[in-house]
């Protein structure tokens, strides 16, 4: 452990844009992790070329996100923030742990057979091998929790299945990661479709609203968010896009349910798609200013690139070196 503090692990995928799906369900609860966690903060662009990518736009997504980071309030002296890419040693540790990972177990995740789906005319085995990729990322770094999602929860079980098979051969050589339980993020939908999660990558522009969206997007787009007839502000199952709209609200004014409910009792759907698009605006204004700020600051970012990388390889590598050892991977010399 490093500071007698626990290793925490988690990045997001440099495409597409970040939304306030991602920041207010994720991103936003990262900030607090440092004063508890030695975190480790990826920008996965490894995982990213899954999908058939643009090279410029990669680089500047990458870079986007990166610096989006630290515009959200991730400290990068407290925090380790970092280019995937940057650190070979998740693509060694990757091939290593693939040698451990069985076919059935790779058959059985459910993402490989959604993407497949989506991607029809790219079905490469990086896409069928992602999983592992994902352990290394966790296991790299001997992370002790991992905050995820319901979706990513399967992968998680598949790298504690992996490490718990190493360590049962060659003896206590990864951390055996856990979910990280903790405060839990808003879980924001589809100003669209409620029923399905808010995405970075939906078709529909009026589905998502992106954290770098100017503040009249941001409220035409809640305008035309779907609701119901019912016009009543009620937080209910029954009622999947105002629920949506009170949990974004609520996150936003740090208000409950409850409170959302009587502050526009009686009043209509306009007033209250008003009220969270503004909520939304606010929050966001400051992010968005830190983040104009610091695009304009490229020898800062630099830096950080630089110096995280550095610091990212140095974990990285104390790790490798103990699994090739295990393994029988003759040493090198220096």
């Amino acid at each position: 452990m490093l500071n007698d503090k626990k290793i925490l692990y988690s990045g997001m995928q440099a495409t597409g844009n970040l939304t306030i799906g991602n920041y207010l369900g994720a991103l936003k609860n990262w900030i607090s992790l440092s004063d508890e966690y030695e975190c480790f903060y990826g920008v996965v662009d490894m995982h990213s070329i899954t999908v058939r990518q643009d090279p410029s736009v990669l680089r500047k997504r990458a870079r986007a996100l990166l610096t989006l980071y630290i515009g959200a309030g991730l400290d990068p002296e407290k925090n380790c923030i970092y280019y995937q890419s940057h650190v070979s040693g998740h693509a060694e540790l990757a091939w290593i742990l693939n040698c451990y990972t069985y076919m059935g177990e790779l058959n059985r995740m459910t993402q490989f057979k959604d993407k497949s789906a989506k991607h029809a005319d790219n079905i490469n085995a990086g896409l069928f091998t992602y999983p592992v990729l994902m352990a290394a990322d966790i296991l790299l770094y001997q992370a002790d929790v991992v905050p995820v999602g319901i979706d990513q929860m399967q992968h998680l079980e598949l790298t504690r299945d992996v490490a718990l098979r190493f360590n049962n051969i060659y003896g206590d050589v990864f951390t055996v990661p856990e979910p990280y339980i903790g405060k839990t993020g808003a879980k924001i939908m589809s100003l669209q479709e409620p029923s399905k999660k808010m995405s970075k990558s939906d078709e529909n522009p009026n589905a998502s609203v992106y954290l770098m969206d100017t503040p009249d997007v941001i409220m035409k787009k809640f305008k035309r968010a779907v609701t119901d007839s019912e016009a009543s502000v009620i937080y209910r199952d029954e009622q999947p896009g105002i629920k949506n709209l009170i949990d974004i609200y609520s996150v936003c004014t740090n208000k409950t349910p409850k409170d959302v409910e009587k502050e526009f009792d009686g009043k209509g759907y306009g007033d209250f798609k008003m009220a969270v698009g503004e909520a939304v605006v606010s929050v966001l204004k400051p992010l968005q200013e830190e983040v104009a700020r610091l695009e304009k600051d490229k020898g800062y970012i630099d830096g950080i690139i630089k110096e995280n990388a550095e610091k990212a390889n140095y974990f990285a590598e104390k790790t490798l070196r103990k699994v090739k050892k295990k393994i029988g991977y003759p040493e090198r010399v220096r």
